[in-house]
């Protein structure tokens, strides 16, 4: 084998690897992310999780990518780990699929119209829907079809580089060395572990047995051994995981092994009858029918077994006395895992907000309860409540930060997803912060046993009932996505302004007849400045909710525009609502 031999086997590795990672992120794009999101909606059916498992990784080609993703499910609280096996054994039938793909790359026609010239007029049609189509939909189709052109290039050009092999010396006593099934199995789990693909490890087998160098003796217990070198990303993916995220770990890697040694079993016996197959020159159509029957047969065999395969993973991790873990749940809510796949991370990204959302809905309803009866267990909860919405906000925009800053790899919705939660958490820990602000002025008229005028009582009630009620528009509005709900905010918003304002001008005019004193107007003024700020943020959350609607018939921006010049129908029909309902009967009017 010469140098130029060499470097064109590196040369098509290096265009089999990076097609095969092309390829499963053009797929990953044109799924648009159902095929991840949908795996943690999955039922408690094993079968049904061995098919949608087998799916999933079927069009990402990684059954590795499909197992770590599960990991953090399970570590999320969002999958049960028994849910967890059946989407684990589909995961090892999927990855067989590329193996079943590459054998096209031997594949002669007659006339000269070889494999290569599809691939070319494959790769033709994908550079001209990547480059000259304008739709992103189309440009991902044109991404695959290169992938697949430069996957396959890739392959046949390491086949074409191996064929020289079966004339060195070197290379068979290689061969010769790792012929023993012991030394086989443990080389194709060493170099799986190293590349840390499975799909990819096959693929160059494959290639490998252009030489006619590599007997199915060798070739069985190397296709066990990947099976085994797999479970190395996944593992190493689980070391910072909670105790069921290493459990899903470990059972990928008990699936495998059990795997393995089953079908140890039957390959002793044929090599104990000396079966002359076992001689035979192995080729990618066999290894990829070895390597699907492997896996199919391991599946079939364990699947049984799933409830005693999650016995044995939580034998391997006990539980622990308990340790606050329910606040560790919500954190694990953003797992680190789910970064590589933008879906899977805004979708927990939602979760998470909507968690902070209802945490700082529920300060501030709790906060003008004190105004009426003052309790100190709800202030400390209110307190406490504050410091959990703090951590929301800083761990959940870090996670955003870096989700858009992780190359580029989301689509446009996707990035004005993000961009809305950032928006959103901002405004929801601010008001959090005047829930904290308002149980301070409560404590305030508590202790300095303040007393309002009857006619200041009906006006806090009302600009209260006012606040809980925008507050609830702003939370239906983002857990919903609902534009139809969102589009009262800002009205109503208008209103609550108006009635503060009566507010301020009721409290002047009682101050002015002795009604009220300075001490009252103190904390009734910090109370009317407060309420003024948690409509204010109520309403950037509306708009940043209509920024990220399918309602096509709304145009945000043009919206906003229109509450400004005070004519547009939706706003003037919903504060003609909200006017009747809070100003009309006002106590200061």
């Amino acid at each position: 084998m010469t140098i130029a031999d060499i470097i064109s086997l590196l040369g098509g590795l290096a265009f089999f690897l990076f097609g095969m990672s092309l390829l499963g992120d053009g797929l990953k794009r044109v799924a648009g992310g159902r095929m991840e999101t949908i795996l943690g909606r999955l039922t408690s059916n094993p079968l049904s999780g061995v098919l949608l498992g087998a799916v999933v990784t079927a069009a990402i080609q990684s059954s590795s990518a499909t197992t770590v993703m599960v990991v953090g499910f399970v570590n999320s609280g969002i999958m049960q780990l028994s849910n967890a096996v059946g989407i684990i054994m589909g995961a090892n039938i999927g990855t067989t699929a590329t193996g079943w793909v590459l054998t096209l790359a031997g594949v002669e026609g007659e006339g000269g119209f070889t494999a290569a010239t599809v691939f070319a007029l494959i790769a033709f049609i994908g550079i001209i829907l990547f480059f000259f189509c304008k739709k992103q939909t189309k440009k991902n189709v044109g991404m695959i079809l290169l992938a697949f052109a430069v996957l396959m290039s890739g392959m046949q050009a390491m086949s074409a580089a191996m064929s020289p092999l079966k004339e060195s010396k070197a290379f068979v006593d290689f061969i010769g060395a790792v012929s023993n099934p012991a030394l086989a199995l443990l080389f194709g789990a060493v170099f799986t572990a190293v590349i840390q693909s499975n799909s990819a490890a096959v693929g160059i087998l494959q290639a490998l047995a252009v030489t006619g160098a590599v007997n199915y003796e060798t070739a069985i217990p190397m296709i066990l051994g990947m099976g085994i070198g797999a479970c190395a990303p996944v593992l190493l993916s689980a070391m910072g995981a909670n105790r069921e995220g290493r459990r899903t770990a470990l059972i990928y890697l008990y699936f495998n092994l059990f795997g393995s040694a089953i079908m140890l079993i039957p390959f002793a016996v044929v090599c104990a009858m000396k079966a002359p197959a076992l001689d035979a020159a192995a080729t990618a159509f066999g290894i990829a029918v070895l390597n699907t029957v492997y896996k199919l047969s391991a599946t079939v065999i364990q699947l049984p077994f799933t409830n005693a395969m999650v016995r044995f993973a939580k034998l391997t991790v006990p539980d622990a006395p308990s340790d606050g873990d329910d606040e560790e749940y919500e954190e694990n809510l953003l797992d680190e895992r789910f970064l590589a796949y933008p879906p899977l991370a805004l979708e927990q990204s939602g979760k998470t907000i909507q968690q902070m959302a209802s945490a700082s809905v529920k300060s501030l309803v709790r906060s003008l309860e004190l105004f009426d009866a003052f309790n100190p267990e709800k202030f400390e909860k209110i307190q406490a409540r504050e410091n959990l919405v703090d951590r929301y906000e800083d761990r959940l925009g870090k996670y955003l930060v870096r989700l858009t800053g992780s190359g580029g790899h989301l689509s446009e919705r996707e990035s004005l997803l993000a961009a809305e939660y950032l928006h959103c958490l901002t405004n929801w820990e601010r008001i959090s912060d005047h829930a904290v602000n308002l149980a301070r002025l409560a404590e305030e008229k508590h202790d300095k046993d303040v007393k309002f005028s009857e006619e200041g009582e009906a006006d806090m009630a009302r600009s209260g009932e006012a606040v809980r009620e925008i507050l609830d528009l702003s939370l239906t509005a983002l857990v919903n996505n609902d534009a139809e709900t969102a589009v009262k905010v800002e009205p109503l918003e208008d209103v609550i302004s108006s009635l503060l304002e009566q507010m301020k001008l009721g409290h002047i005019r009682r101050l002015q007849t002795g009604e009220c004193t300075l001490e009252v107007g103190f904390i009734f003024n910090d109370y009317i400045t407060n309420l003024e700020r948690v409509a204010a943020h109520c309403s950037n959350i509306a708009l940043a909710v209509l920024e990220v609607s399918d309602n096509a018939a709304l145009q945000p921006h043009s919206y906003t525009k229109g509450i400004r010049r005070d004519d547009h129908p939706t706003f003037r029909r919903w504060l003609a609502v909200y006017q009747d309902k809070y100003l009309n009967e006002s106590p200061s009017r």
